[in-house]
């Protein structure tokens, strides 16, 4: 049975909600479920990153309280979070993309990592805030390219800017929870989740995207590292974990700490065999090809172990891979077709809390 989060999800109804990165993939997924549970939610961020994008597609902006500024600008961050007088405080603000980490390396570490400072700051200041989760990777992790999954104690040492940035993040996390809010009421915690694919994703250079680009131009879909191994997940699975992680700590602060958020070990499967998948469900309507990579490094096998996370929190992934590809080709579908994507998103949601 999945942990009690999902029988009690009225803990939000009410509840003053910070969310950095609200306009992201899964940003606007998030705001969508807290708004729906009937939370106050004040998002923080740059205006949304692509065109199309899912945030607004949603057309929630009316339904939230919307701010659009910088991270970095810890000025403007700081009276907004002064008006919001947040509970809880989910920090998914990032320059999330490998490869651009290494074309604007500068850029992504000021994000990334004063970016985390920046929150924990406001959080520092504010008299409100009990729950704090911050949203960092799986690659944050020293990646030695190993058969098994990362756990939560292996050392943190991300190769790329990228990842290394998300490192630091976790690093800052870690500091700032033992210099400041060791004997304090603010419970800290990160969460390092894997690749995640869902309906509404239009970020470049990423393989589900880049497909659903390929099929809207009906054009081939380059596929660089066919036989990379990564954790894919739906995008309400670190998404409700996000949630439950941050009711309970703030409901006992004991639940505070670092947690991996990925599929089960049988789940994690080739970036080729993800795209097969895919172009499966989308009818085989993609066409592919598959060109080795001649760009910057990218880890080639990556798992993670969530047995803390399963113990802790009696949680466990509750679709398995070819649920996952199946839901996002259905919201592509649907999106495609001219179809209410909102509609296929509650039914996505309610199927997925109520899974047996």
């Amino acid at each position: 049975m999945i942990f009690s989060l999902f029988e009690n999800l009225n803990f939000y109804k009410g509840k003053n909600v910070f969310i950095t990165g609200y306009t992201g993939f899964k940003g606007s997924w998030l705001c969508k479920i807290l708004v729906d549970l009937g939370a106050h939610v004040t998002g923080y961020s740059l205006s949304p990153p692509t065109q199309p994008n899912l945030f607004d597609l949603l057309k929630i902006e009316s339904r939230i309280n919307s701010i659009v500024g910088d991270i970095r600008d810890f000025s403007l961050l700081k009276v907004a979070f002064e008006k919001a007088n947040p509970e809880i405080v989910l920090h998914l603000a990032a320059q999330p993309i490998v490869r651009d980490g290494y074309k604007e390396p500068r850029y992504t570490y000021e994000t990334n990592v004063m970016g985390t400072v920046n929150i924990l700051e406001c959080i520092r200041a504010s008299k409100t805030v009990k729950s704090f989760v911050n949203v960092t990777t799986d690659k944050v992790y020293k990646n030695n390219e190993w058969e098994w999954g990362y756990r939560e104690t292996e050392p943190l040492d991300g190769f790329d800017p990228y990842s290394n940035s998300k490192s630091c993040s976790e690093l800052v996390t870690h500091s700032y929870r033992s210099s400041f809010f060791a004997d304090d009421n603010v419970a800290i915690s990160t969460a390092r989740a894997g690749n995640v694919i869902g309906g509404g994703d239009f970020a470049p250079d990423r393989i589900i995207p880049d497909c659903v680009r390929a099929a809207l131009k009906n054009e081939e879909v380059i596929i660089r590292n066919p036989k990379s191994i990564r954790p894919y997940q739906h995008v309400l699975e670190p998404i409700f974990v996000y949630l439950m992680i941050a009711q309970k700590q703030y409901e006992d602060k004991g639940y505070a700490g670092y947690y991996n958020v990925g599929p089960d070990e049988c789940d994690c499967i080739t970036t080729g065999e993800l795209v097969r998948l895919f172009c499966e469900k989308m009818d085989n309507k993609i066409k592919t090809i598959v060109q080795q990579s001649a760009g910057p490094h990218e880890a080639n096998f990556l798992k993670l172990d969530c047995s803390k996370i399963k113990k802790i929190f009696n949680w466990s992934p509750r679709w398995k891979i070819e649920t996952a590809v199946e839901k996002t080709a259905d919201w592509t579908k649907a999106y495609i077709s001219g179809q209410d994507v909102v509609k296929v998103m509650n039914a996505q949601i309610y199927e997925f809390l109520n899974k047996k």
